[in-house]
């Protein structure tokens, strides 16, 4: 029995490879793992039809993994704005 394999946008796949790249970059920097994947996790509920937003946090995060490959890089902001609990 083989099962079906969901099939992902072009977007998606574009996503979740820049995920495996921020966790080969973070190899090196092993206490930014746990940031990067809670970057990733929080930003997982954004609706697949809201293309543009996740388009620009896409953009935002490719830059941030190039200053994630600087060595001189010491600390990663967020990838997108974290509204506070009221």
């Amino acid at each position: 029995m083989r099962l079906a394999m969901a099939r992902h946008s072009k977007l998606q796949k574009q996503v979740l490879s820049l995920y495996r790249q921020f966790l080969r970059a973070g190899r090196d920097k092993p206490s930014f793992i746990p940031r990067i994947r809670e970057e990733f996790r929080a930003n997982s509920t954004l609706k697949k039809s809201d293309v543009m937003h996740i388009e620009y946090i896409y953009r935002r995060a490719q830059r941030q993994l190039e200053q994630l490959k600087d060595v001189n890089t010491k600390q990663l902001g967020f990838f997108c704005k974290h509204t506070e609990d009221s």
